[in-house]
């Protein structure tokens, strides 16, 4: 754990570490491991509802915890529909319903138990839909988004290893039953790798590709620091090159709000081009001898209600404050329209493309202007903050030494 801090002391008068715990054999082992490391813990219990026992279990999960001293919270889904797609949308509601609540208990931490095979699967799946070698180091020990670091401590150690550690310490478990059904794509990979015996080959090759993965991460952030502009608006300043295939498609991703990159065929079409495009919701132009790379107007977000704390176009995080009135007040692009003045000598399609705010159909205000309506000045306090849901270089950690088992 030590290699994977530094965390905040372990006193009360600090926030916890949190820790993801489904009642399985790997998050439940998690937890009882994490218990003799240290007391100042949150374990997060998911109720996602999606069968008629999972309330009773995720009770029992919480009663397990508690015999263990560690605090437990339990987090109940409301809104999921069983239907096309159910195990990705799950998953995602599960992630932003966990990392809502270390939020609101002021976690940075979060603890995961992915394991060694839960890897192996992860790059089996990923050669065979041709991932590069980023997309092969697979899960990382440490992930870092905007407001919260992911931590993955068991990834050296097998699912059979956690198993036999919860019954040498007499503990059970909840067994979901999905984890057999070979009608989804993993529990099928999950058999082969365990007929083949071959979890070791891909759990190394993850391993690999990881430390590739950080070498590329560092260069690329040489990059960028000598020749990119990330600007505060959502654009970013190229320079009268285009950079290299793998640094361009993580701008891209960035700029475009996405959670992974575009093909890198397309990027280095796109490149070898050199021409005015788009792509993945980007805009490539030359503007004033310089390349520069912006959002696709066509693509952004639809408008939305606005909220401190609203996240629009899956880049921009509204601060709003709390003397503004929020009735009929929406966040949306700026469009076209602005008078010259308003612009600030920029040009129409830059501006066009900024987060603003609207009420009852008028746009009020673009904060990254300076403008706001003169009937609305509570909104001169009012800002968006660039940040993309992935960042261009990234401070994670993958191919770490582990040990094997």
């Amino acid at each position: 754990m030590a290699q994977l801090g530094p965390f905040f002391p372990d006193q009360s008068d600090y926030p916890p570490i949190a820790m993801a715990v489904s009642g399985g054999g790997d998050s439940l082992c998690l937890a009882w491991l994490a218990s003799f490391w240290r007391k100042n813990l949150l374990a997060l219990v998911v109720d996602h509802g999606l069968r008629p026992e999972s309330g009773q279990e995720a009770q029992q999960t919480i009663a397990r915890l508690r015999a263990m001293n560690i605090p437990a919270q339990l987090l109940v889904l409301t809104d999921l529909k069983k239907g096309s797609a159910m195990a990705h949308r799950a998953r995602e509601a599960r992630y932003a319903r966990l990392i809502a609540a270390c939020q609101e208990y002021g976690c940075t931490d979060l603890l995961l138990g992915h394991q060694a095979d839960d890897l192996a699967e992860t790059v089996w799946m990923r050669q065979n839909s041709s991932s590069g070698p980023e997309g092969l180091a697979g899960m990382g020990w440490i992930t870092v988004r905007p407001d919260i670091r992911l931590i993955r401590p068991l990834l050296g150690f097998s699912r059979t290893a956690l198993r036999n550690t919860l019954r040498q310490a007499h503990l059970e478990w909840v067994d979901d039953p999905s984890n057999q059904d070979q009608r989804a794509e993993r529990v099928r990979l999950r058999f082969l790798l365990q007929e083949n015996d071959q979890r070791a080959h891909f759990w190394k090759l993850g391993m690999q590709s990881g430390q590739l993965r950080m070498r590329k991460e560092r260069e690329r952030a040489v990059q960028l620091a000598q020749h990119v502009v990330m600007c505060p608006e959502g654009w970013v300043a190229l320079g009268p090159e285009l950079p290299d295939v793998d640094v361009l498609a993580a701008l891209i991703r960035s700029i475009g709000g996405a959670a992974y990159p575009p093909a890198q065929s397309a990027v280095v079409r796109l490149k070898d081009m050199a021409t005015e495009a788009t792509l993945a919701g980007t805009r490539l132009i030359r503007h004033a001898q310089k390349w520069m790379l912006m959002r696709e107007a066509a693509a952004m977000a639809p408008a939305q209600q606005a909220e401190n704390g609203t996240v629009w176009d899956n880049r921009f995080v509204l601060c709003l404050p709390a003397s503004v009135s929020k009735v009929g007040l929406m966040v949306a692009a700026a469009g076209y329209g602005l008078a010259r003045k308003m612009r600030n000598g920029q040009q129409a399609r830059f501006c066009a493309v900024l987060p603003a705010l609207w009420r009852a159909g008028k746009r009020v205000a673009v904060p990254h202007l300076g403008w706001v309506a003169e009937d609305e000045p509570d909104l001169r306090r009012a800002e968006f903050i660039f940040r993309p849901a992935v960042s261009v270089t990234s401070s994670s950690v993958y191919g770490a030494v582990a040990q094997d088992s």
